[in-house]
């Protein structure tokens, strides 16, 4: 989601600067609970002031009382995995959040399988929804230099990466198994991650090396120097993180589950995410094989140019246009 926000809010700026001005609180407002009344009373109050045409919310609320909004919704995890979030994060999300969806002019969503699950478990209008998958940054490639990230995070020894926050739906525990059989090979199996408030602790996972919170720049170099990327998650609405892999030359393994086989397709290797044995055994594979690994990383690098923010950022301002055009129409 920050991602998304990152890259494509830059683009329309600069697509149309004289069209559209990034309204954000004060850093010392930016965390919760002290942006929810940013984002529901300053926020409003300054699109009026402007006579702005449409309010775009691309982290899944929008002011209530703001009548012109579109936003996105990137899944509906909090509704399909409740557990994973903490009381008051449910409660905020999948009650206000969802009011707010409602009311929307449009909702962009990242993938059809997030479209089919905001259809069903949030009730939201399908003719409202539109799908713009996210992209890949041209810092994502198979040029990428290992070494210096390699270096910083004293990655001394070949490895597998996983990439996400500490989020029970990540199923990070599944992946104890890969990590006691990697080993053996000689291989570290690595987790660039931190955690969140609002997730529910996940379970404890064994041999697994933790490098915490990884800086954007140190990203594409940890891809690169990857021997397979892996992504057990239960519940993801794109899979971002599996394209940035292939978009770096690297072979992926990912679940089988959600939204995970439309954004990979046949360029992974799915597995069962509940069949921790069979994660661990994709990965040898893949270490063992250097022809399946080659096959891969053509099938990741051809499936990962298919997508890039530029063409984001291009359907979300085609969007933006026309639903500015019609509700000043009407």
């Amino acid at each position: 989601m920050e991602r998304w926000t990152a890259e494509v809010i830059a683009r329309l700026v600069a697509r149309a600067p004289d069209r559209y001005v990034v309204a954000q609180p004060r850093p010392r407002l930016r965390r919760r609970p002290l942006a929810q009344p940013w984002e529901q009373l300053a926020l409003p109050a300054r699109a009026a002031r402007l006579g702005a045409a449409l309010v775009f919310s691309p982290a899944n609320l929008a002011p209530l009382a703001w009548p012109r909004n579109v936003l996105v919704m990137h899944d509906a995890a909090v509704l399909r995995e409740p557990g994973a979030y903490s009381a008051a994060y449910r409660a905020w999300h999948a009650g206000f959040g969802l009011a707010c969806a409602r009311r929307a002019l449009k909702v962009i969503t990242v993938s059809e399988f997030s479209r089919r699950e905001l259809v069903a478990l949030a009730g939201l209008d399908p003719e409202a929804l539109v799908v713009i998958p996210g992209g890949v940054d041209e810092r994502f490639g198979p040029d990428a230099d290992p070494a210096p990230a390699a270096t910083r995070h004293g990655l001394q020894r070949p490895y597998v990466l996983t990439i996400g926050t500490a989020d029970p739906r990540k199923n990070l525990p599944a992946l104890t198994p890969a990590a006691a059989a990697l080993n053996e090979r000689g291989i570290d199996l690595v987790w660039a991650g931190d955690t969140r408030p609002y997730f529910t602790p996940p379970a404890a996972t064994s041999g697994v090396r933790s490098l915490g919170y990884v800086a954007e720049a140190d990203l594409p170099g940890l891809y690169r120097g990857a021997l397979a990327f892996v992504l057990p998650s239960r519940y993801e609405g794109f899979g971002l993180t599996c394209l940035e892999a292939m978009a770096c030359g690297t072979p992926v393994v990912a679940a089988d589950r959600a939204a995970l086989p439309e954004t990979c397709g046949d360029a992974a290797i799915l597995v069962n995410p509940d069949a921790s044995d069979a994660v661990a055994a994709a990965l040898l594979r893949v270490t063992r094989d250097p022809e399946l690994a080659e096959r891969l990383r053509e099938a990741g690098l051809r499936r990962a140019h298919r997508y890039s923010w530029d063409r984001t950022a291009a359907a979300t301002d085609a969007l933006l246009t026309e639903v500015a055009v019609h509700s000043t129409v009407h």
